[in-house]
């Protein structure tokens, strides 16, 4: 059994972005192949042994709830028309009763404030924060991962990657004490660093566990950029007290809060399953010689 049985799910974004998609649809609910994104997420979770779903979630979200609600109606005809694949397709949808919270962001002030939301959901458990943005393909959920290094040094972890030093800007980057193999201790986080000031390369993205003593730290945390309560912040206040490390995954991340990481995700996907892979290359490749012929 995992250690780690609570998952925080912050889901309360506007996806502006993705207008005018998301302007009926919850970003979450944009479909990579034939799942939608949050669907990769929970998948994720429930892979790292989480048994308890907290959505932080806003107003005009309804569908989220909906998604993973049972749809009486229509398993009723596909039962009665035979659909039995369609059928078994909707179990991927279905939550243990109670397994599911779903808890309103009033207002949109950071991260940080979101994670709060759940405080007296968490207790007294380090819990794990997933960002459905960031989808990570590959053998293994990177959450998975997580969770059994996690095990051997406790406190804060977050995950990491590599990036090009010039890409810094864009991320909390690392600044790194020593380092283990897929472990790296941190001195602490620097968000969106210059890359003549970077500390690092590796680069944070959507997957964390965490102490509960963060939620405390969140509770006497000043607004930062932005005048948001930042995650980054409290982690970093954290260092010395409960400890911080990186864990460098194994995997490919996408950045589908971006429409270009999102449509390079729905590629990805699509090429590595047997069903889609052979008439999809085909399409492409018949695609690049029109736009040759085209130039």
């Amino acid at each position: 059994m995992s250690h780690i049985r609570k998952a925080v799910f912050p889901v309360a974004g506007m996806g502006t972005r993705f207008l005018p998609a998301t302007k009926s649809i919850p970003k979450e609910m944009l479909p990579l192949v034939d799942r939608p994104l949050i669907q990769y997420a929970v998948d994720e979770a429930r892979e790292a042994g989480i048994e308890e779903f907290i959505f932080v979630s806003a107003a005009g979200k309804g569908a989220l709830e909906d998604y993973f609600d049972t749809a009486a109606a229509l398993e009723a005809r596909l039962q009665a028309s035979g659909k039995t694949e369609a059928l078994a397709a909707l179990g991927v949808t279905r939550m243990p009763e109670g397994a599911l919270t779903i808890l309103r962001q009033a207002q949109p002030l950071g991260l940080g404030h979101a994670v709060r939301q759940a405080k007296n959901l968490i207790g007294n458990e380090a819990f794990a924060v997933i960002l459905p943005d960031d989808v990570i393909k590959g053998d293994r959920g990177a959450l998975a991962q997580m969770v059994d290094a996690h095990r051997g040094v406790g406190g804060h972890m977050v995950a990491i990657m590599d990036v090009p030093r010039a890409q810094t800007s864009m991320y909390g980057i690392l600044d790194v004490k020593d380092e283990a193999g897929a472990l790296a201790r941190a001195r602490g986080l620097v968000e969106k660093p210059r890359s003549d000031l970077a500390p690092s390369t590796k680069a944070v993205i959507g997957r964390y566990i965490l102490d509960s003593a963060i939620l405390d730290r969140l509770d006497t945390l000043r607004p930062g950029a932005g005048g948001e309560l930042q995650l980054t912040d409290a982690i970093n206040a954290d260092v010395k007290s409960v400890g911080v490390t990186g864990y460098m995954f194994e995997g490919q991340r996408f950045d589908c809060g971006s429409v270009q990481g999102y449509v390079q995700a729905t590629a990805a996907f699509a090429l590595s399953r047997a069903d889609l892979c052979e008439e999809y290359s085909a399409f492409i490749d018949r695609s690049r010689k029109r736009l040759r012929l085209v130039a």
